[in-house]
């Protein structure tokens, strides 16, 4: 058992505990900077890994956040490899899994979730898949000569975004989703139903309201799904994308204030002394889901919090009030989200899904609080402003693309 300390100790080696470290020192922080990882990996993105790492069409040195020698520069030390599992925040020191300790004077945890696996037989069998970590997306990777079919369990992006790659790499590909359409815990129905035609339009089989029993084995692999029913769908690899879990166990066993994820303050502080946390993990109140305490699975929301954790350390601090904005690539097709639709109570369609560039903008109460942008970058840009002004706008001069959604108000 070693035993070491630093003066920021960020437990987490994703986007927001790269950026966090990024954004001390870009503030001249001159303490010691310590990044805890699982994976021995140094920082690198993650969107990438169901989109172009997957495809082959971009090496894993091109999704370092950031090169070794950066992190060398700047003196921002990194444990790979290790993972926390228990925090003692009296003491102010965290143990790692081998025993080893580590004391801070801050502690920034940024560890974001695991993915959620099945729970049904044969959820631990050889070709069964997670899209979480370069090592999931390399063992999938290193299966595909042996693989013709693929089963998808999870209608979300994840899901989606790795059965278009494997589409096109000439697999046979299914779609098995328990609700009754695509996207719908993020998304309204004209969006999730476009999606569903163009995978179908790609020879995808899209099923809905489909309930996996469990996953069928053959000589230690999977060889199908077998679906509540009995029908089973012949395959050799299984790919589960059916959302994370925070990895908060250390913090909420240490006393800290949550239940899906760690509660955090407008200015990234937990209930614990000395202990903030960011990103996938975190669950705040969210200026633009009415305040309601939410957690946001998303770069923008890591990079920004990490952000505004910085400068509450070096004491220039800055409450978090970002909008949520995301993206996702299928095909040939980029969408970009920007605010929470979530709670809306009216969908404007604007353009034609036919065109393949449109956007969905979600009203609630005659306010503008979220925009789905296919194709539609302008859509996007400009009604960025009108979710962070919440503007009322009439629904027509919003349906309306011979009109830009700059400037529009209400009439």
């Amino acid at each position: 058992m070693t035993t070491s300390h630093s003066d920021v100790l960020v437990v987490g080696a994703g986007h927001g505990g790269a950026q966090v470290a990024i954004a001390l020192r870009q503030r001249r922080f001159g303490g010691s900077i310590l990044v805890v990882g699982e994976e021995p990996e140094i920082p690198y993105e993650r969107p990438p890994l169901s989109k172009n790492y997957l495809a082959g069409e971009k090496r894993f040195e091109r999704i370092l956040i950031r090169p070794p020698t950066f992190w060398e520069e700047r003196g921002v030390a990194m444990l790979t490899g290790q993972r926390v599992v228990s925090v003692d925040p009296a003491a102010h020191l965290v143990t790692t899994q081998e025993g080893d300790t580590i004391g801070y004077g801050k502690l920034i945890w940024a560890a974001g979730g695991h993915a959620r696996r099945l729970t049904c037989s044969g959820h631990d069998l050889i070709g069964v898949h997670t899209v979480r970590s370069r090592a999931d997306v390399d063992q999938m990777m290193s299966e595909l000569a042996t693989t013709t079919r693929v089963c998808v369990i999870g209608g979300g992006y994840i899901g989606l975004e790795a059965a278009a790659v494997l589409t096109k790499l000439g697999k046979q590909v299914t779609i098995l989703e328990a609700l009754d359409r695509v996207l719908a815990r993020v998304s309204g129905e004209p969006l999730s139903r476009f999606y569903e035609a163009e995978h179908r339009a790609h020879g995808v089989d899209v099923r809905l309201n489909a309930m996996v029993e469990c996953i069928e084995e053959k000589e230690g692999r999977a060889c199908g799904v077998r679906l509540a029913g009995g029908e089973i769908l012949p395959c050799e690899m299984v790919i589960v994308g059916i959302g994370i879990i925070p990895a908060v166990e250390p913090l909420m066993a240490a006393g800290a204030r949550g239940g899906n994820g760690v509660a955090i303050d407008e200015h990234g502080r937990t209930s614990l002394p000395d202990v903030f946390a960011l990103g996938d993990c975190a669950m705040h109140a969210n200026p633009y889901a009415d305040g309601m305490p939410i957690r946001v699975e998303s770069v923008q929301n890591a990079n920004d919090l990490a952000t505004v954790v910085a400068r509450m350390i070096v004491g220039d601090p800055e409450p978090y009030h970002s909008v949520p904005w995301f993206w996702s690539n299928q095909y040939d097709l980029r969408l970009q989200t920007v605010g929470l639709s979530t709670g809306h109570d009216q969908a404007i369609l604007r353009g034609d899904a036919a065109t393949r560039s449109f956007s969905l903008v979600y009203m609630r109460a005659g306010v503008v609080i979220a925009l789905d942008c296919v194709n539609a970058t302008k859509d996007y840009v400009q009604g960025k402003g009108l979710v962070i002004g919440r503007v009322a706008a009439d629904p027509a001069r919003l349906a309306n693309v011979d009109r830009e959604l700059k400037g529009l108000t209400e009439s």
